[in-house]
């Protein structure tokens, strides 16, 4: 017996320096991986306003905002005005573009329906951001709300506000999540294009990290789920389904597309639909070719012909702006 006790605490003390340097490289394995997943690789603009000004008289009036936000963090987005009292719409970019992304779409909503259009960069993203890192949908959130503050303090030249009480939000992808996030936080958020949605935070880290290390893409994603809890210690990190979150948004009026070119998102916004309480409006087009998340690539006919898709929705789910 007392040799067998001997032979135990030998193993012990053999195995446990290994299984505690298994667990650190894990740990640090992980926290490592979602580090350098939640700074994006920059994006350059692929045009500014200057530029896309010297094109159309309406892009010529795009400005250059900054705000504050929730946690006292800065913001930014260029913001296209409209007319007065009409409804307001933020364009929400996905994981690794910028604003410059939704410029051309954004500009396009507003000749069309004369709504305030404000299309920040999210935190991490654009040029020398503010904020160097993304939270996946979870921060971006109460940035989203933060940005409908702002549009509701903006004046005409008279000092009357200039937006109306209606909102909409277009979301792609990671701006999805935080999209639905913001609209069960703001009831006036009335109308919702959703493209391209991930289940949770969870599986838009995965396709994230799968993306940019391919090398045992399951694997490394499944440990940058663990590297999540200690790095986002602060709550950033929203752990609720994109299903759950659509549960308590009634009234709502939700366009939700979805595509080929994102199989990864195309199962999941398909199922969304059935999330939303029965009292809200879902139309949906989850077979696109391409979705909104590759559109930038396509050509000229399907992308004029995705952005009157979006531009036709808020139209009609945000009613006729004020003339």
């Amino acid at each position: 017996m007392a040799k067998s006790i001997r032979l135990l605490k030998s193993l012990t003390r053999l195995l446990l320096p290994v299984v505690v340097l298994l667990v650190v490289a894990v740990a640090g394995a992980s926290i490592w991986l979602v580090h350098e997943t939640a700074h994006p690789v920059k994006a350059a603009y692929l045009v500014t306003p200057d530029t896309y000004g010297m094109l159309s008289a309406r892009g010529a009036q795009v400005t250059d905002e900054k705000w504050v936000n929730k946690d006292g963090t800065s913001a930014r987005g260029w913001l296209l005005r409209g007319a007065q009292d009409a409804p307001s719409v933020i364009l929400l970019h996905k994981y690794g573009a910028n604003r410059s992304y939704v410029l051309n779409l954004g500009v396009k909503l507003n000749e069309a329906t004369n709504f305030t259009i404000l299309m920040p960069d999210m935190r991490g993203h654009g040029q020398n951001p503010a904020v160097e890192y993304t939270s996946f949908g979870g921060c971006e959130a109460d940035d989203a709300t933060a940005a409908i503050e702002f549009l509701r303090n903006l004046k005409t030249p008279e000092q009357f506000p200039l937006v109306g009480k209606d909102v909409g939000i277009y979301g792609l992808e990671m701006g999805s999540l935080a999209a639905i996030s913001a609209a069960g936080k703001d009831d006036q958020i009335k109308a919702l294009v959703l493209d391209s949605v991930p289940q949770n935070a969870d599986s838009m880290l995965a396709s994230t990290v799968e993306t940019r290390f391919p090398f045992g893409s399951t694997v490394t994603s499944e440990f940058a789920k663990l590297g999540t809890r200690p790095y986002f210690y602060q709550g950033c990190f929203k752990r609720e389904s994109s299903c759950d979150m659509a549960k308590s948004l009634a009234g709502k009026k939700v366009l939700l597309l979805g595509g080929l070119d994102a199989p990864e998102f195309q199962e999941s916004t398909s199922k969304l639909g059935k999330c939303f309480p029965a009292t809200s409006t879902i139309d949906s087009k989850t077979d696109l070719s391409p979705s909104g998340y590759s559109i930038i690539n396509a050509s000229i006919e399907l992308s004029e012909s995705y952005d009157q898709r979006v531009i036709d929705f808020f139209r009609q789910a945000l009613g006729p702006p004020a003339i």
